[in-house]
């Protein structure tokens, strides 16, 4: 099965630094990113590390953005180098912003690299959403909160509210969870740019779990996880999802596949990154970095945050 580029650079060069490495007991803060990539070398050196404006827990939502906002990262990605640029922008806008680690005590190939995260069951990674969210409720009083999620962050999220809690279809007013934003989330699968489908009609594709991880070969658009995903529906009652989508996504493929239908008691909204700014060519990995981005995530957790803004970007990390 070949390894995607980006999988590459992020394993060597954590796995070059690994005996350099050291956890502290207490998590420090790092630098805001302008980008993926030096996101991603800051962390490399630092096992526990929160993005800016992240966990504080201590904070108390306020009148004007009453639930807290959980940030949930993607596969390979850490809660800091997928958030360092966008947890401070929600935290300078009055948020209360939190951020996981989780998926990263499989036994896999990848885990030689301790900054990579994300790479576990995402059954099991719900677990420890769910009891993370449930933190946080705790810790703020609130009786809500609003999801984000980036790639398999964004699944994860669908799947924390339909099996582990997250949402009530009984009676949706008990919801743990108010709004989900995603940004290129594997909602239906991913063809991966054709490397799932080749490695799967090579009958190779299930051996990649052991190096790579489980949650890849879950989220490949003909998996049993996907299939169970979205059996009775893209949505459950009494959700606002926000769905955004970016057309130079080269691992959720083809980027349509990340849209959803709305179901009974759902609202769901489709954006296209580039709908109304054809200068943003923000690729998966940074389009968590993009500013047009951040700002219709602003616009998604509260309408009448300032309209997102048109800004030139590379589809490089």
């Amino acid at each position: 099965m070949h390894i995607p580029r980006y999988v590459t650079a992020i394993c060597a060069a954590a796995a070059a630094t690994v005996l350099a490495t050291s956890t502290s007991a207490a998590a420090e803060t790092g630098p805001a990113q302008d980008n993926f990539l030096p996101a991603m070398g800051y962390s490399i050196l630092r096992l526990d590390i929160d993005p800016p404006g992240a966990n504080d827990w201590n904070c108390r939502p306020s009148a004007a953005h009453p639930r807290p906002v959980v940030l949930v990262h993607g596969t390979y990605e850490n809660r800091y180098n997928n958030w360092a640029r966008m947890s401070p922008e929600l935290k300078a806008q009055g948020y209360c912003v939190y951020a996981l680690d989780f998926g990263d005590t499989d036994d896999a190939g990848v885990a030689l690299a301790p900054t990579v995260k994300g790479y576990g069951d995402i059954r099991k990674s719900s677990k420890e959403l769910a009891a993370f969210v449930d933190k946080v409720l705790a810790a703020s009083g609130s009786g809500q909160v609003d999801l984000v999620g980036h790639s398999q962050g964004g699944t994860l999220s669908r799947w924390y509210l339909k099996a582990d809690g997250g949402a009530n279809p009984a009676d949706p007013s008990k919801n743990k969870v108010k709004k989900v934003v995603q940004l290129g989330a594997t909602n239906h699968g991913t063809t991966m740019s054709g490397i799932e489908t080749l490695a799967d009609k090579l009958h190779i594709l299930e051996s990649g779990a052991k190096p790579l991880g489980k949650a890849g070969i879950q989220q490949y658009e003909k998996s049993d996880f996907i299939k169970e995903l979205n059996a009775g529906g893209d949505t459950v009652p009494g959700i606002e999802y926000t769905v955004i989508g970016t057309k130079y996504d080269e691992i959720t493929t083809p980027w349509q596949s990340t849209f959803m239908t709305a179901g009974p008691g759902a609202t769901v909204r489709n954006i296209t990154l580039q709908e109304g700014c054809f200068i943003d060519f923000s690729a998966h990995l940074s389009m968590s970095y993009s500013p047009r981005a951040i700002g219709l995530v602003k616009r998604a957790l509260d309408p009448s945050a300032p309209a997102a803004p048109c800004v030139p970007r590379a589809p490089a990390f």
